[in-house]
């Protein structure tokens, strides 16, 4: 399916043109590793080092809408339209179903259903009935047009209850791929890439393991890339601040092979950072919480059975999501620690509100972000406009780094969704029916959710 998707992107989606497309309107920032101009910002963020620790949380494959439909104070919609201009009321649709729907450029564009010169321009999000499902014959009318019920949402409502929910964040890329996706939140871009490798994940980059690219203007590409690249990282930066960072996933030979964003940076794949910051599997995170030894930078990515992404049949993400909140908020690091829980793309679910154009690859659909702080306002909903990037900015501005590329540079900092002059609030612990415990005894999760 994965060549399938790449030879349609080259034939039609590319084909398209805009020019002087960047963040400035001048061009955009190709490469992290040092096109950014020289004035960027490096300042610390207000927390005034109340802030110690950062942990990342990143699920999987659902649009704003989808997730959190019904939220009080949030901007969510029950119907949704067509591309024939057909009203549709949403359906109640589970996590645990186990077909998927298309989620890349393609389906990308089909959704948005644009009228720029580049597809991700002008988005009228009415094209979401033009997306391929993998249901087929069993596919219930218009399965894109659904929400989740609330019984298989409460740990996340609840948490958006105690803390903050963003109601208009975005992906900062158009390709709704978890592999560009993962791509821009260690390093705010992803090599001009789109969609999915054809063969591994990253490196060690053999020639089966390409790409497709895009020019400056999203034109037809030249050509392919290997998936072992060279760009300026997060993890870098802190390593140059001398700031101590985790990434917890599962391994590269195991659990599907994918969402282990580092093993696509040469220079990390092959340096000391593999073995000692990339930590597998990620249920270690529990451990380190425990024992004291929380990094100041953490990113936690899931199983395929944790991860809410559709096909994987199973409910357990927002139980998996509290038991990372709870051990962080019933650890000694709960007054230092900001946690960012994120969906890295829509996943194909319907979505009412149509992304800003920012640059040549995005902004993407919106997906949902929850933040949890005991200096985090109580049940407060962010109405401004966050991406990918606002997460790395404020890691940036946290620990006094720069921006790496366009979309942290842009990006708003979520500084409205925190009181830095309030005492920080007790934590009180989320429910669900499944906690750690649960998650540190479960099997390898071996499936590949990320095939179309």
């Amino acid at each position: 399916m994965h060549h399938r998707i790449a030879t349609s992107i080259v034939a039609s989606a590319f084909a398209l043109s805009l020019a002087g497309c960047g963040a400035n309107g001048q061009g955009v920032y190709q490469n992290a590793g040092g096109t950014l101009p020289s004035a960027s910002r490096i300042h610390h963020h207000p927390s005034s080092g109340k802030i110690q620790h950062i942990v990342i949380v990143v699920q999987e494959n659902r649009s704003f809408n989808n997730l959190f439909m019904g939220f009080p104070g949030a901007t969510t919609s029950p119907y949704g339209y067509t591309s024939s201009g057909q009203q549709v009321t949403l359906q109640p649709i589970g996590l645990e179903t186990y077909w998927d729907i298309e989620h890349d450029s393609n389906g990308f564009f089909a959704a948005c259903n644009g009228t720029g010169s580049i597809p991700g321009t002008n988005c009228k999000n009415n094209g979401f009935n033009n997306e391929y499902a993998g249901c087929r014959r069993s596919c219930p009318t218009y399965p894109m047009y659904a929400y989740v019920p609330r019984s298989e949402t409460k740990p996340l409502f609840a948490i958006g209850k105690q803390y903050v929910l963003a109601d208009q964040m975005y992906a900062s890329n158009f390709d709704a791929s978890s592999f560009i996706s993962h791509q821009y939140i260690i390093s705010g871009q992803a090599e001009s890439a789109v969609n999915y490798p054809w063969g591994s994940w990253g490196c060690p980059g053999g020639s089966g393991d390409k790409i497709g690219e895009v020019g400056p203007q999203r034109q037809i590409p030249s050509g392919y890339e290997i998936v072992c690249w060279d760009p300026t990282t997060l993890g870098d930066e802190l390593d140059n601040a001398g700031v101590s960072w985790g990434f917890y996933t599962s391994a590269v030979n195991g659990d599907g092979g994918i969402w282990s964003a580092y093993q696509a940076i040469k220079h990390i794949y092959n340096g000391q950072d593999w073995g000692k910051d990339i930590i597998t599997p990620q249920t270690n995170f529990f451990n380190d919480v425990s024992n004291g030894k929380l990094r100041a930078v953490s990113w936690i990515t899931p199983t395929c059975e944790n991860s809410d992404h559709a096909g994987c049949g199973s409910s357990t993400g927002p139980a998996w999501v509290a038991s990372i909140v709870n051990a962080v908020g019933e650890s000694s690091y709960w007054d230092s620690t900001a946690i960012f829980i994120f969906w890295d793309d829509y996943g194909g679910w319907y979505d009412p509100e149509p992304p800003p154009y920012m640059d040549y690859d995005g902004l993407g659909m919106r997906i949902p972000m929850l933040i949890v702080s005991a200096y985090a306002k109580k049940h407060y909903v962010s109405h401004t406009q966050y991406e990918h990037g606002t997460i790395l900015k404020f890691v940036e501005e946290t620990f006094g780094l720069p921006a790496m590329a366009a979309s942290d540079a842009r990006a708003n900092p979520p500084d409205d969704a925190f009181n830095f002059n309030q005492a920080p609030r007790k934590f009180k612990k989320i429910k669900a029916a499944l906690g750690k415990g649960y998650f540190m005894h479960r099997p390898p999760d071996l499936r590949p959710p990320d095939t179309n």
